[in-house]
């Protein structure tokens, strides 16, 4: 296994702990789980691109950070509707229990991995210089 992927696996591994964290926080405010899923998605989406862009792709261009993070974004949003479909499957099929909407995030953050590592490295990132060098 490469150890760019890798990295972007320990990136979504944090961005598991704050998408489940926030997604608990939403539901204990009263905000449903779908709703507060999608305040959960954009947070952790925040927090996986600045591990990204510094650990995993070390991005090198001069580009404007701010177009770089809307690339991420929509390139997430991608990978978002595998993850959001699974997340929301899971959510009808394992029943109301405290751990379900942890259960839930995990598989629609398997769900939309791949999906998210391809759409990084060969669009958001594609002109980092690291590449799988590390």
């Amino acid at each position: 296994m490469s150890s760019q992927f890798l990295r972007f696996a320990f990136a979504g591994g944090v961005g598991f702990l704050v998408d489940a964290g926030v997604l608990y926080v939403m539901l204990h405010l009263g905000v449903g789980p779908y709703a507060g899923r999608l305040v959960s998605f954009l947070c952790a989406v925040f927090v996986t691109w600045r591990i990204n862009r510094r650990i995993t792709f070390a991005a090198t261009n001069n580009r404007s950070i701010w177009r770089e993070f809307y690339e991420y974004l929509l390139a997430m949003i991608g990978g978002g509707a595998c993850n959001y479909g699974a997340y929301a499957l899971a959510l009808r099929l394992l029943g109301a229990d405290v751990w379900t909407p942890l259960a839930a995030v995990a598989a629609g953050s398997i769900a939309g991995m791949a999906v998210n590592f391809m759409l990084a490295k060969l669009w958001v990132f594609r002109h980092s210089q690291a590449g799988d060098q590390r």
